[in-house]
């Protein structure tokens, strides 16, 4: 081989270790600009992460633990009882008596609440005088808070005192009960709540109606569509998303509903509005049987993540995307 060749041979190696060394510094330096990159999100994270740490996570594996133990009056733990909380609750009347109600509660309230938000959604949509008005009357309860909005309904349902017996004595009808007999009470809490809800699920499915374009409207008028054959055809489809949306928070803030069922009724009369999280705060806060508090939680929780992954793998089916 001549010296040439050799030389020749020599400049080539000699490139390629540059290319490879010039490959090998950007390849660290990327490497070293995605770890600053990670670095600087978990610092903007660590803050939310702190919070749900403590507030979150936390409580969660200590509700694990407590489930699996047997507490004093005081919370203190006394003994190891493995899954004998789990049983006794689920061989419990009361658990099963309140897992029914709130059943009954969740079809009262989610189905009316959605299907009325729908409609008023439906009606102020359109860009006509005063449809502002409309908006932000349907819209108050959203800025009312449960405890406000509980005290307000407390005194319509007043016995004697109650706007809505009025209303029945002037049509001749007998008053009712509303919190106070068995068969009304839940009723009342259910029309409370689908009240107090209207306000969030009206904004949330007027968005979506806005954000229907105008040019398929326009093209469903010009092929001779009427409006209740354009609402089911194309409106629903196209707002389904967002019907698939407050369905799931409806189903999962009905599960979790205490405030107005411990201002109006307190679990009763005769434990007919004794929701899931009342029992739980009466074992817990009331009965200090924290153990069991904590099974209950547990197995609320497994409910609602139930729930969730059957609507997310059923009805998600049903969902129109654009």
């Amino acid at each position: 081989m001549s010296s040439l060749e050799n030389n020749a041979l020599a400049r080539g190696t000699m490139k390629k270790k540059k290319l490879a060394f010039s490959k090998g510094l950007k390849l660290q330096s990327l490497r070293s600009v995605r770890f600053k990159e990670q670095a600087l999100a978990y610092v903007f994270l660590a803050p939310s992460l702190l919070l749900f740490g403590v507030f979150l996570f936390y409580p969660l594996l200590k509700s694990v633990y407590l489930s699996l133990h047997l507490t004093d009056p005081r919370g203190r733990i006394a003994a190891f009882a493995g899954l004998d909380n789990f049983k006794e609750l689920f061989a419990s009347d009361a658990f099963m008596k309140s897992l029914q109600v709130t059943l009954s509660f969740t079809l009262l309230t989610v189905p009316t609440c959605i299907i009325l938000a729908l409609l008023l959604a439906a009606l102020t949509h359109n860009k006509l005088g005063g449809m502002r008005w409309f908006r932000f009357v349907f819209s108050l309860p959203v800025a009312i808070s449960v405890g406000t909005g509980s005290v307000i309904w407390m005194m319509l349902y007043h016995p004697s005192l109650g706007t809505l017996n009025y209303f029945l004595t002037l049509m001749g009808l007998n008053p009712v009960n509303w919190l106070t007999d068995p068969a009304w009470a839940l009723v009342s809490v259910a029309i409370m709540t689908i009240w107090m809800n209207l306000g969030f699920n009206y904004i949330v499915l007027l968005s979506g109606l806005q954000g229907v374009p105008e040019d398929i409207y326009d093209s469903a008028r010009i092929d001779g569509s009427g409006p209740l054959r354009t609402f089911a055809r194309i409106t629903l489809p196209l707002v389904s998303p967002t019907l698939f949306f407050v369905g799931i928070v409806s189903v999962i803030g009905a599960f979790q509903s205490f405030g107005q069922i411990h201002i109006l009724t307190k679990g009763g009369p005769m434990n007919s509005t004794d929701v899931i999280v009342f029992n739980i705060y009466q074992d817990a806060f009331v009965n200090f049987r924290f153990g069991i508090g904590s099974a209950q939680a547990l197995v609320l929780f497994a409910i609602i993540l139930i729930l969730t992954a059957v609507q997310f793998r059923f009805l998600e089916k049903k969902v129109h995307y654009q």
